[in-house]
């Protein structure tokens, strides 16, 4: 009867309970690091299995984020085209925004000297401003423009009209107070936006495009991406907004970006991942962060959320039925018809291999 009180203590030890859930936890972020994913938080991988609504920024998120200078256009006689660039590349050299760096870079190009400006502005999710010499200059939106009470001619409304429609982001450059010019750049779709946006959806995943840039490129975009869901022309605070909202109709939602606008959003998901090509504040914000800076990561991640809990039920299985089977036997159930009793030895290898199999299977 000792005997069998012991193999019972010694069958029934949980040690496999411990390990089954810590032991695929530290496996899996090991996994995604490897991956260029990087995982602060590892509850974030529970949840993302768990998720059904993709939300994903634009510039630098399903595009490639280094857009390049397509056209500038004067609208003044005080100012040429290459005044209209120099102004706005002086104005954006403070600015860490991707259309503000390509409209610097393609000054670089044209060898233009940047002039010095004082009383910089960041107006977030907007555009800048600041002062050039004796000039006041404004660059942004045409959301910023009707904040300050600057009027687009309708003519020019129609050529912005006609170049978002070609996928570009226009800036408007305002200077003392009115309408100077424009600059168009265009962003390139990233190649494996199109592919993992199927591959979520064919998984039920619905996705989303939240955006600060304006609605007739956001669609553009949208549509070569696959996207139908996509709000265009958002501040910071239109996509936490948004977050909130799909939120509360129950629905687990990834917000994938890369800027300081997306912040707020990558903080409100359940889960927030970060390009790692983007801002240290989007970083922060994030409980995951992608080195590459590309979707797939998220898909990965995505995949490896869902092995993660795939392998623990297996894990737990293992843990509970080497003690299932083992109990009743180390208690003496089969003695009575049989004449079998299991030796504390016996009990003892069973817990070990209950341990040994949560390993395994972990590692594998």
């Amino acid at each position: 009867a000792f005997s069998n009180m012991l193999a019972v203590l010694i069958v029934a030890c949980p040690c496999a309970l411990g390990l089954a859930t810590p032991m695929f936890v530290m496996v899996g972020i090991g996994k995604g690091a490897k991956n260029g994913i990087l995982i602060k938080n590892s509850e974030a991988l529970e949840k993302l299995e768990k998720a059904n609504i993709l939300v994903v920024d634009k510039t630098g998120t399903i595009t490639e984020g280094k857009p390049s200078v397509s056209q500038v256009v004067s609208t003044s006689d005080k100012f040429s085209e290459n005044d209209i660039l120099q102004i706005a590349a002086s104005i954006n050299k403070n600015s860490t925004h991707p259309l503000a760096q390509a409209m610097t870079d393609r000054a670089k190009q044209l060898s233009t000297q940047l002039l010095d400006v004082i009383e910089f502005e960041n107006i977030s999710g907007k555009g800048v401003k600041g002062k050039i010499h004796h000039m006041s200059a404004l660059l942004g939106t045409q959301r910023l423009m009707e904040d300050q009470k600057i009027t687009i001619p309708p003519a020019l409304k129609q050529s912005i009209e006609v170049l978002q429609k070609k996928g570009n982001s226009v800036s408007v450059l305002a200077i003392d107070g009115e309408v100077a010019g424009l600059v168009a750049a265009f962003d390139a779709l990233k190649k494996s936006s199109i592919e993992v946006i199927k591959r979520f959806k064919a998984v039920g995943v619905e996705v989303y495009m939240y955006t600060g840039d304006n609605q007739n490129t956001a669609d553009i975009v949208a549509k070569e991406a696959g996207i139908v869901n996509v709000k265009g022309g958002l501040l910071p605070e239109d996509k936490l907004k948004g977050i909130k909202e799909l939120q509360k109709t129950g629905k687990k939602v990834i917000m994938v970006g890369d800027g300081i606008n997306d912040a707020p959003a990558l903080t409100q998901a359940d889960v927030g991942i970060a390009m790692g090509t983007g801002t240290d504040v989007a970083i922060q914000s994030a409980e995951i962060t992608l080195i590459k800076g590309d979707l797939i990561g998220v898909h990965r991640a995505y995949k490896l959320s869902r092995a993660m809990l795939s392998n623990i039920k297996q894990n737990l299985l293992f843990a509970f039925l080497y003690n299932v089977i083992g109990i009743p036997i180390a208690a003496g159930l089969l003695y009575p018809s049989l004449g079998i009793l299991m030796s504390p030895m016996i009990a003892a290898a069973a817990m070990s291999l209950s341990s040994v199999s949560v390993i395994v299977n972990s590692l594998r």
